[in-house]
């Protein structure tokens, strides 16, 4: 509520609820708000493509969760593929988005609750569910700090059954958070119990002091709008090696750096700036090429930058061999406007 998101119990919005907005416990996305946002973000496309974008993002086409949340988190940031016929008659190409990046507030907010969810025979209750535009983007586990039982690894665990017994909400999901109140962790679909990370700092500056709730300052750092779908839209990747896929998010530290270099790479190179960026400096284990390839995926898209070309430089054939395989498992993040994508392979290179 302090974040200004909606509040709402599970119940009222039940299908048997005072106020239902579900036609089932089987339905994982708020429909009305996602036809609502589709309408209010995407006024220049006629309806019926419309209803085609609607049809693509809420009818999954595989077996595989991984498959399809990857699907989904590529429409989510680029845009669903549409066709229709202009006025003069001619079918055109077009994009239809689900959330509005640059405007946050535009956007629906939604938290609830207690969300009840039943697929086939398993009925299963996630405590809270964070909604971007009717989308089901977060979801949070929490346990309680009272019972020495209750940690935030049962959380974890938690959340491994409720992959396997409601696929269906998690083909939507961006990120999972546990927590015991106190203690606070977040991860991916894919990410095992290591990789569960805490997020020490709201505003990029400040590391939490140790009297601060943990979960108050990931709420604050991550659920805050504008970096929430910053994240979402920049700092996630699939990296896809056969036919294993991972989903990566980045630790707080990545996030934080990478959006410094990219607003300092903007003033260095405009018209006034001096040519020169700065360092980023890490430690053993901290993730440098996957700081590299957030970078690269924020840099590229970026209006000022004009398409850049980008050169890494090593001093080691391992660390040469280290960066291309994070580069070319990482591709899907390294997408260009439509503009762009005739410089794509050359960027690649």
């Amino acid at each position: 509520k302090d974040l200004s998101y909606q509040y709402l119990p599970g119940p009222d919005i039940a299908c048997d609820g005072p106020h239902p907005k579900r036609g089932s416990y089987a339905d994982v996305l708020l429909e009305e708000r996602l036809r609502s946002a589709l309408v209010a973000l995407n006024p220049d496309i006629p309806a019926e493509a419309l209803e085609d974008a609607f049809r693509k993002v809420t009818r999954p086409d595989s077996p595989s969760l991984i498959v399809n949340n990857r699907q989904f988190h590529k429409m989510l940031t680029e845009g669903v593929d549409v066709e229709y016929h202009n006025e003069e008659g001619r079918i055109v190409g077009d994009k239809v988005w689900l959330v509005d990046f640059t405007h946050p507030e535009s956007d629906d907010w939604l938290v609830v609750n207690q969300f009840t969810v039943i697929e086939g025979q398993q009925n299963r209750r996630p405590d809270l569910v964070v909604f971007v535009n009717g989308l089901p983007l977060a979801v949070i586990e929490l346990k309680n700090p009272a019972d020495e039982n209750a940690t935030i690894k049962a959380a974890y665990k938690q959340f491994q059954t409720y992959k396997m017994d409601i696929a269906s909400l998690f083909s939507y999901n961006e990120m999972l958070v546990i927590s015991d109140g106190t203690k606070a962790r977040v991860g991916t679909i894919t990410s095992g119990w290591e990789w569960f990370l805490p997020w020490r700092t709201s505003d990029g500056v400040t590391v939490n002091q140790k009297e601060t709730p943990e979960l108050e300052v990931l709420l604050n750092g991550i659920f805050e709008k504008s970096h929430f779908l910053d994240l979402v839209r920049h700092f996630i990747l699939f990296e896809v090696d056969g036919s294993k896929i991972t989903k990566k998010m980045a630790a707080y530290h990545q996030y934080h750096a990478v959006n410094a270099a990219v607003a300092a790479t903007v003033k260095a190179t405009s018209p006034e700036g001096d040519k020169r960026v700065g360092v980023v400096w890490h430690t053993q284990g901290a993730g440098k090429s996957l700081t590299m390839v957030f970078y690269a995926g924020k840099i590229i898209l970026h209006s000022l930058m004009e398409n850049p070309t980008l050169v890494l430089l090593t001093d080691r054939n391992d660390l040469d061999q280290q960066l291309f395989d994070n580069f070319a498992l990482a591709q899907d993040l390294l997408r260009q406007e439509p503009e762009q994508a005739e410089s794509r392979e050359h960027l690649r290179r």
